[in-house]
């Protein structure tokens, strides 16, 4: 994807913000590493955290899926409590809320 784009450099960043259904939701873009990321990597794809959003999703994984549930990138969060039926908020366990 990021090749079709003419955009090799960049990373897939994960972060968290205030809202959706269950508290909080997850929120995915193409973006270049800063200063204060966290960063992973496999199998070529590069993953980025801020610090605020890595208190929220430390612990968790990332797999991108194509099946009957749909297409693209779910996010299993040993800190969400409850998320809703979509996928895309949660809400954090009382230790990563502060």
């Amino acid at each position: 994807m990021l090749e079709e784009k003419g955009e090799p450099e960049k990373c897939l960043r994960i972060s968290i913000e205030r809202g959706g259904c269950a508290g909080m939701s997850y929120e995915m873009s193409l973006d270049a590493e800063k200063p204060g990321d966290s960063a992973a990597e496999r199998d070529g794809v590069k993953v980025i955290v801020d610090a605020a959003s890595l208190e929220y999703l430390d612990g968790s994984t990332v797999d991108y899926c194509d099946d009957l549930a749909g297409t693209g990138f779910r996010i299993q969060n040993p800190k969400a409590t409850r998320s809703c039926g979509c996928g895309t908020s949660f809400e954090p366990a009382a230790e990563a809320a502060h």
